[in-house]
């Protein structure tokens, strides 16, 4: 189980800066967000400054790209980390595709089965094996001159992993993704009895063996030795957790634990722009189930004790902005990820 932190929005000089200290510090890798800036040069500026630090996207937005410039794109990241980089790829939700980037949104599910079916496409005929004849409902790509087509190289097995939360997203995913994103508001509960069971019915749909594909998990963590130290973190996971908590998508999340009308309750709050009395609504109790709080010393061994043999890589949410408020914070995130890649067994 490796241990990435959570960035994104960097200047180029500071992703460099950054990627180089987590390195230094024992940090698995880099999972670059795709908001108000792209992930790209980002990683490929970090890249140049590490040597083992791996790198993810998580996640980029699909359907506003054409899947080619999404294959080029990893083709070239692949080379030149040499291996180190890894396709996040997501739907995002109708109003950032439509309303900012102006592009088509269908059915997400069916849509990125057929959007990863023609980025495979891409670079199976990169790599020679056959020419490029995708013809899906949404995606139709089939030219592909000589001087068009990428150059060889050493590290042409490139992992496409999607972002899932829903059944049929889990199961699309468990049939041709390498990985999944776990959305970051997720419980026990919800990997155990939800996601996991999904996942590993589309793996079974395909023939394949769930323990092929990686989950990668965004955690909540909350480290600190006194409360006070703990606080800013803690009211990051609150108020997150009360933001996506008022989407009714979220909704079956507090209602399988017990916290029945809270998705409601939340978006009502929201409607009238009270994100404090969202953040307050947040118990203890519904923490607990949505984040991982402990000391510093004992952070790694809660994590381990509740990711055992589900994640194969964990993503600290906070991390980063915790650095940015307290830079010598960073080795002891280091820390954490050294003990969690130790101890995972």
């Amino acid at each position: 189980m490796e241990f990435d932190i959570k960035t994104g929005n960097l200047s180029w000089t500071r992703a460099a800066q950054f990627a180089a200290e987590a390195e230094a510090q024992g940090v698995s890798g880099l999972l670059f967000t795709e908001t108000g800036t792209t992930p790209w040069m980002q990683i490929a500026v970090a890249a140049r400054a590490t040597e083992t630090l791996q790198f993810s996207t998580g996640i980029a937005v699909a359907f506003p790209r054409s899947p080619m410039i999404a294959a080029q794109t990893a083709w070239e990241l692949a080379a030149n980390t040499g291996g180190r980089f890894r396709l996040g790829l997501g739907s995002q939700v109708r109003g950032h595709v439509v309303r900012r980037y102006g592009a088509a949104y269908d059915k997400p599910a069916p849509q990125m089965r057929d959007y990863v079916g023609a980025v495979k496409a891409c670079l199976r005929a990169f790599r020679g094996e056959e020419k490029l004849a995708h013809e899906g409902p949404y995606y139709q790509l089939n030219y592909l001159p000589k001087q068009w087509t990428p150059a060889r190289h050493k590290y042409e097995d490139i992992r496409i992993d999607v972002s899932a939360v829903g059944p049929y997203m889990c199961r699309m995913a468990g049939e041709i993704a390498d990985g999944i994103h776990v959305h970051p508001m997720h419980s026990v509960h919800y990997l155990e009895k939800r996601l996991i069971p999904q996942v590993a019915a589309g793996a079974e749909k395909a023939g394949r063996d769930l323990s092929a594909i990686d989950l990668l998990v965004p955690v909540y963590t909350v480290p600190g030795d006194s409360y006070e130290e703990q606080e800013h973190l803690l009211q990051r996971a609150r108020t997150q957790v009360a933001f996506y908590g008022s989407t009714p998508n979220y909704a079956h999340q507090f209602e399988d634990l017990g916290f029945c009308g809270v998705s409601e309750t939340l978006s009502t709050l929201l409607k009238k722009g009270d994100t404090n009395a969202m953040a307050e609504l947040i118990t203890d109790e519904m923490l607990d189930h949505f984040a991982v709080i402990a000391s510093w010393d004992d952070m790694a061994d809660l994590l381990v004790r509740r990711y055992r043999g589900k994640a194969s890589r964990l993503v600290s949410y906070l991390a980063d902005e915790d650095v940015q408020k307290q830079p010598n914070n960073l080795s002891k995130w280091g820390e954490i990820a050294k003990a969690v890649r130790q101890n995972h067994g």
